[in-house]
């Protein structure tokens, strides 16, 4: 149940995030990416609630891909914001995940 509930608190947070870069930045790409993949990991996590076995898959997947998004978002800008908060909360998202 802990991972189901960090699926959906990193989709959300993504989500959000998305949002947010979108009206402070007027960035695209970050609203697009953000709601896809914050729509994709929810989607994950109420199919991992119903019993499909590859949906922790997808949503760990889904999880360390934004992770190494971000790394490599920080080591281009050095801009702690969002890219530390994304990649701390997605490592907790993916071991609660990992966890069960």
């Amino acid at each position: 149940m802990v991972g189901i509930i960090a699926a959906i608190a990193y989709g959300l947070l993504t989500l959000i995030g998305g949002i947010v870069g979108y009206v402070q930045a007027q960035s695209v790409p970050s609203l697009v990416s953000g709601l896809v993949s914050g729509v994709l990991l929810l989607l994950c996590a109420l199919l991992w609630i119903r019993g499909a076995s590859w949906a922790a898959g997808g949503a760990i997947a889904i999880t360390l891909l934004l992770v190494v998004v971000f790394i490599v978002r920080y080591a281009k800008t050095r801009k702690p914001m969002p890219a530390l908060l994304m990649i701390g909360a997605g490592v907790a998202a993916a071991i609660a995940m990992l966890a069960g």
